[in-house]
């Protein structure tokens, strides 16, 4: 019987679009469900998203839609954006789903009937944008600790949670488990910061907003977030429901791996509520680092530095960007993202190291044996230390990751991507070739690298997702691409047919920045003389349609009262096409003609919002289209 994984992410908050700093934590939570499937782990791969709060009912309302219709939208990019990045997630929990909401209810009725939720009134400070509510001695600077935005003061009946019946059996649980929180830093941070000062029993409901679950015996009040959010690791596996064989397979969880910010929530809310549950308690919490810019900045349309992911994965490929989320940043500690960084450890790691070395073996082959993979003929002290190279690093590969330390595994692999690069060096095969007597030579070295190349492509699955099938597929190998074939040196079967293909990487000779550096933190100041080259005009849409082959673009025809235009805008996700039809916008008429998708567009339309809602300037019918903007 397989021996079970149960590994989780957080449950992201549909208030807006991820960032690559979101899917830092979910690419490398996919690493390690991919190692231990390799492993031969019968794994549970858990994501989702937590789509209940004042927030969304909130940002809802403004959009003009239902909180349901809301999320629905945002949802679905998230689902995308978990596709584009290879995410082998096993199920997707969504917190407005019949079997998480059902599952809430009975919880919250059992903890109230035992007698660890009782009714009482609220009154502290809120910070809408967390979900939080803070005391005046964790406030900074009279603001949120985590996010620095205003607080409001609340005042409303509510159900409290009581965690401090359960603080003395905590504090025993982390002595007895010192492995529970990782890294140790952020244990330490628990106990001194929150545990030891004393926990205040947890408000668990509210009534001044209803987009939630409702509390099935009090229906003016719902669940309020982290009894609902933090229950989804068990709700998704059926618990308390007549189908709960995953419950009892893969409960207790193996790997929650969460953000440091919210480290708080898991390593103390979600055990007491276990405990108060008669449950297990997870075996391991560990709290990453954020993704930062300019050494410190976090992601957000908030800096001006947000860029959809999918632009990053279009630009250098999906591999250059999983490998450089996993490969740059120790896990556990912040790192820094920028594109330059991306593009040189691309260059550098990707394209030359691992590029180049397949591509010349493959060339090598091709030029000096016809394309066939030779036996093996006189072995020497460089083919000795080439396997001393992969025997080690295979070793060190999967010490790393039972440690969580992706980085170093990483490191590990190219240990033997820099060591096969110098046997080509050390043995020169042209010069081999140029000597009849010594094609025993010529061919232990050609077959060495073959075979290692194969090692390494079975060592980077869990890490890069399409680069070992191109390897697999240049190599001519149909098999012995198992985990446990990377251990045996000699399973690459002689007459292989190699053939040479595209490279595996694409140098990249310039770095197109998305958000340039210096724009980040300032605006760029502009003379009156430059606002005058741009001509803004009043423009009526006559036809509108969806571009073929775009779930973004929308095809406008529009009049300037003396002459006709195409536009092509990216309003497909905000506006049906029948909407846009007779509304009179503005438009930068003097605009250079691009394509998009392969259609001519002759302006843009002037559009606002914050990627989440977004509108375009309507003018009114009293003004004439052709018309200027002053």
């Amino acid at each position: 019987m397989k021996e079970k994984y149960y590994i989780t992410t957080p449950i992201y908050y549909p208030s807006g679009n991820l960032h690559i700093g979101h899917c830092y934590c979910t690419v490398a939570a996919d690493a390690i469900a991919r190692y231990k499937r390799l492993k031969g782990y019968d794994v549970m791969f858990l994501t989702g998203t937590d789509e209940h709060g004042q927030k969304i009912q909130d940002k809802a309302k403004a959009a003009n839609v239902t909180p349901q219709e809301y999320v629905d939208n945002i949802v679905s990019g998230i689902k995308q954006l978990w596709k584009d990045l290879d995410i082998s997630n096993d199920d997707f929990i969504r917190t407005t789903e019949e079997r998480h909401m059902e599952v809430v209810q009975k919880i919250f009725r059992k903890l109230y009937e035992q007698g660890d939720i009782y009714k009482g009134e609220y009154e502290g400070k809120y910070c809408t944008p967390c979900e939080s509510f803070w005391t005046d001695t964790q406030l900074v600077d009279g603001k949120c600790p985590d996010c620095g935005r205003e607080v409001k003061l609340v005042k409303e009946e509510s159900y409290f949670f009581k965690l401090s019946k359960y603080q003395d059996r905590l504090v025993k649980y982390l002595e007895e488990h010192p492995d529970f929180i990782q890294p140790e830093s952020r244990k330490n941070e628990m106990i001194n910061n929150f545990i030891k000062p004393g926990l205040e029993d947890l408000c668990v409901s509210r009534t001044t907003f209803d987009w939630g679950i409702p509390v099935d015996f009090d229906p003016k009040h719902v669940v309020y977030v982290w009894l609902d959010a933090l229950t989804n690791y068990i709700t998704a596996l059926g618990y308390m429901t007549d189908n709960d064989e995953k419950f009892k397979k893969f409960w207790p969880a193996d790997l929650h791996l969460v953000g440091k910010e919210i480290v708080r929530f898991h390593t103390i809310i979600w055990p007491i509520m276990l405990m108060a549950l008669d449950l297990p308690l997870p075996k391991q919490v560990f709290g990453h680092g954020w993704l930062v810019i300019n050494g410190g900045q976090k992601i957000g349309k908030s800096f001006g530095n947000y860029v959809p992911p999918q632009e990053y994965i279009e630009k250098y490929s999906l591999d250059a960007v999983r490998y450089f989320l996993l490969r740059e940043v120790p896990f556990g500690s912040d790192g820094n993202f920028t594109e330059e960084a991306l593009v040189n450890r691309s260059n550098a790691d990707l394209a030359n190291d691992l590029g180049n070395l397949l591509s010349r073996t493959v060339a090598m082959i091709e030029k000096y044996f016809a394309g066939e993979v030779p036996a093996i003929g006189k072995e020497g002290e460089y083919e000795k230390e080439l396997k001393d190279t992969i025997q080690k690093a295979i070793c060190e590969v999967e010490n790393n990751m039972d440690k969580l330390e992706i980085s170093k595994a990483l490191e590990s692999i190219w240990s033997i991507v820099t060591r096969a690069n110098k046997y080509i060096d050390e043995t020169t095969p042209w010069a081999l070739a140029k000597d009849d007597s010594r094609k025993d030579e010529l061919q232990t070295v050609m077959y060495y690298l073959a075979e290692t190349l194969r090692i390494i492509s079975v060592l980077l699955q869990p890490f890069l997702t399409r680069t070992p099938q191109k390897m697999w597929e240049q190599l001519g190998i149909h098999n012995h691409t198992a985990w446990e074939d990377a251990k045996t040196f000699g399973l690459l079967e002689v007459g292989t047919k190699v053939k040479k293909g595209e490279n595996l990487f694409q140098r990249i000779d310039e770095v197109k920045v998305t958000v340039k550096e210096e724009e980040k933190d300032k605006e760029e100041k502009i003379t009156i003389d430059y606002l005058d080259k741009v001509k803004l005009k009043v423009a009526k849409i006559l036809e509108a349609e969806k571009v073929e082959g775009s779930d973004k673009l929308l095809k406008l025809k529009v009049s300037l009262k003396n002459e006709e235009r195409q536009i092509v805008a990216g309003l497909q996700k905000y506006y049906k096409p029948e909407e846009l039809v007779g509304k009179k916008v503005v438009i930068v008429a003097n605009l250079k003609p691009a394509k998009l998708k392969g259609i001519e567009s002759q302006g843009i339309v002037l559009a606002a919002g914050d990627g989440d809602i977004v509108k375009v300037l309507i003018v009114d019918d009293e003004v004439e289209e052709g018309e200027l903007v002053h």
